[in-house]
């Protein structure tokens, strides 16, 4: 069955690229409502934006949704990754600023938010996007792809300079609350030599050593060093994570990425709704239902998490 909150969950920080400081409120909604933002700075008749992969405007450094009248909210992989990770179905975020709050730069905080007032569960099954062949695509030497697998699962690869990150792997089947116990408090990274370009062109103004990590080479600049040794390619898989829960349902397939990002994952979706032949939206069964990322998500797996 479809799944939202019990009540209303605040988060208050700052955005990543913009540096704005805004609060985000979390609600509840209606069974078939989906994922909707709302912004609560702009008039109401412009006011809300529906978290689907159509209305992805093309951004390498995060992913931004932007309605008809031309309002955008950015960065919204992270928590897209945690209402997908926690299995829920519909909620309405209304936030006062353009950008979601980056909190420690992970899903962490978001996922606990959620667990800390729990889920109600709705009347409704949940429609799957079952995928019955495969698709792929390669943008500028990044590729990923979707192919028909009976559960959900991952598999990922980086490649990066800095041999603080160099080249990682990993795969993990997201199901029994794997999500939020081994990807949702991976947080994001960059390289230092980035940060002053990134900052000349108006990005990554709310960044610092507590919600990104920052690598120099061989070096790990936070304090504490990585939470993982992997923790990168982990928080590739969170944004994956959240950029495929814009398809409008969960996905039954294996997604493959290598290099991947924002782009190439939009892509991919892209590619996937102009084949009507390869994937099939269904009503979850019981057996489908085990396989999604909420299934069998309990209080001990976020605390696993920290």
């Amino acid at each position: 069955m479809q799944k939202t909150l019990k009540s209303d969950v605040v988060f208050i920080g700052t955005g990543l690229h913009t540096g704005v400081d805004v609060k985000l409120i979390v609600r509840p909604a209606a069974a078939e409502t989906g994922i909707w933002f709302r912004r609560m700075d702009v008039a109401e008749e412009s006011a809300f934006i529906c978290a689907n992969w159509q209305f992805s405007v093309h951004t390498a450094l995060c992913t931004r949704l932007e309605n008809q009248e031309g309002v955008s909210v950015s960065t919204v992989e992270h928590i897209m990754a945690a209402l997908a990770g926690c299995g829920i179905n519909n909620a309405l975020l209304e936030l006062d600023g353009p950008e979601l709050p980056i909190m420690d730069g992970s899903a962490h905080d978001f996922v606990r938010g959620f667990l800390k007032v729990g889920f109600l569960k709705q009347t409704v099954p949940v429609r799957v996007l079952e995928i019955l062949e495969k698709v792929e695509v390669s943008v500028n030497g990044a590729y990923a792809a979707l192919e028909p697998y009976p559960g959900t699962k991952m598999e990922f690869m980086i490649d990066f300079p800095d041999a603080a990150i160099g080249q990682q792997s990993k795969s993990l089947d997201l199901a029994n609350g794997s999500f939020v116990k081994e990807l949702s408090n991976s947080r994001t990274f960059c390289a230092n030599s980035d940060v002053d370009i990134m900052r000349s062109q108006g990005l990554a103004l709310g960044g610092t050593l507590m919600n990104a990590v920052v690598v120099d080479g061989s070096d790990v600049l936070n304090p504490g060093g990585m939470r993982y040794v992997d923790e990168p390619v982990r928080h590739k898989m969170l944004d994956a994570v959240g950029d495929l829960a814009l398809a409008g349902g969960p996905i039954i397939g294996r997604y493959v990425g290598r290099r991947s990002g924002h782009t190439a994952t939009n892509k991919l979706l892209q590619k996937l709704f102009s084949k009507p032949l390869a994937f099939r939206m269904i009503d979850c069964n019981l057996e489908m239902t085990m396989c999604l990322p909420g299934a069998g998500l309990v209080w001990d797996d976020v605390c696993l998490a920290e």
